[in-house]
């Protein structure tokens, strides 16, 4: 079986679905790896890194596709909107598709891959449990966004993170205050605290107050509680408008307080609540930084302009989008090492598991035989039952 590594075309993005310390494993496991010329030169991984590992390298993007039972990317089409369309006609019937789909994001997009007659996987859609915790990719994005998210906002801010006590007297330490603390946020205060910075979090499952204060953040209490904080998979429920309104009000304080504030808080398939609005970064002193990694999906700041770097009431806030791929030799090697593990998953003997009684495989799998067969998917965009998934 034959995996195809296309070179990534989303404008900016740098990483590559496979990273050469990664080629042994798979070949050990009776893969053949084959990569599109230059696939991972500007994460680091020059063509003859994978040569010297064994795996082959073709010369251009058609070839890949063509020769590959298995096609791996870091954005598929679903996720690249402006130049993924391109790989459609490159698509077979039966091929194996995996990466970043967006399952949530255009159903018609979805549609377009299905008719393709890909088999497709869907990497945000691993379930965050034990044994597919070597496979997911989101948390291990979301380790990197939460790093490089702080030492942006410390770049941009006025002041320096660590206290110091100088001849020229004592400088307190930066606050920095995260909200939401799933992996990102969790990230974000290692690295706050690793600077230097007093962080605080605040995050609406009770759970994440233990995880906050191993890392040396104070977790921020509210008076409030937040009715079935996270679903079966472990990612976070939206809640209703009156409890984002409460929410709002009791943060407010903390966030005037705040030279930093992180926002990482994301439903699957929704808009990002909004958590920070006009009124609270009016109260926040001249030169403050909010970075809304909640970006993509409308942010979790009022001002927030998705993709832009905006300047209001003082406060600059940053909505940059596709934070992990500024750091494309790690984020790669990570990525690599969730889709290793998801395909030695996947295949045994030669063959994709597809009708296993498989969570993971079940979970993930969003396109087959020309149709969209993930029951999430298709209940979200109202999609009726099929009928093999009726007859269950």
């Amino acid at each position: 079986m034959i995996i195809g590594v296309p070179k990534e075309s989303y404008p900016g993005e740098l990483r590559v679905a496979l990273a050469p310390t990664v080629v042994p494993s798979l070949l050990k496991a009776g893969f053949e790896v084959v990569i599109e010329t230059e696939a991972g030169s500007e994460a680091g991984f020059p063509d003859r890194s994978y040569i010297e590992k064994g795996a082959s390298v073709l010369p251009d993007r058609a070839a890949v596709f063509r020769s590959a039972d298995v096609v791996v990317q870091v954005l598929c089409y679903g996720s690249n909107d402006v130049t993924g369309k391109a790989d459609l006609p490159l698509m077979r019937r039966g091929q194996v598709l995996i990466g970043f789909l967006r399952p949530f994001g255009s159903v018609e997009v979805l549609q377009q891959i299905a008719s393709t007659g890909v088999t497709s996987f869907s990497v945000e859609l691993v379930p965050r449990t034990t044994r597919a915790q070597s496979m997911d990719a989101l948390s291990s994005m979301g380790t990197i966004c939460g790093y490089k998210a702080v030492l942006i906002a410390a770049d941009t801010l006025p002041r320096i993170f660590p206290m110091l006590t100088t001849a020229a007297g004592t400088i307190t330490p930066a606050r920095v205050f995260v909200i939401g603390a799933g992996v990102a946020g969790l990230q974000a205060i290692a690295t706050a605290r690793r600077l230097g910075a007093v962080a605080s979090a605040y995050d609406l499952r009770p759970a994440a107050k233990e995880q906050v204060q191993s890392l040396g953040g104070r977790f921020i209490e509210l008076p409030i509680e937040a009715k079935h904080a996270e679903d079966a998979r472990g990612y976070g429920r939206a809640q209703d408008e009156n409890f984002y309104a409460r929410q709002r009000e009791l943060l407010g304080r903390v966030v005037a307080e705040s030279d930093v504030v992180v926002t990482a808080a994301v439903v699957p398939g929704k808009k990002s609540p909004v958590l920070v609005t006009e009124e609270m970064v009016k109260r926040m002193a001249p030169g403050s930084v909010i970075f809304d990694l909640a970006a993509e999906r409308g942010g979790n700041c009022e001002l927030t302009r998705t993709g832009q770097t905006v300047v209001e009431h003082g406060v600059t806030i940053i909505g940059r989008i596709n934070v992990a791929a500024s750091v494309p030799y790690h984020a790669s090697q990570m990525y690599a090492r969730n889709l290793t593990a998801f395909l030695l998953h996947l295949v045994k003997d030669g063959k994709v598991r597809l009708h296993d009684d498989d969570e993971i495989i079940h979970d993930t799998l969003v396109t087959h035989d020309g149709e969209i067969v993930n029951e999430r998917v298709r209940e979200f965009f109202a999609l009726p039952a099929l009928v093999s998934q009726a007859g269950d």
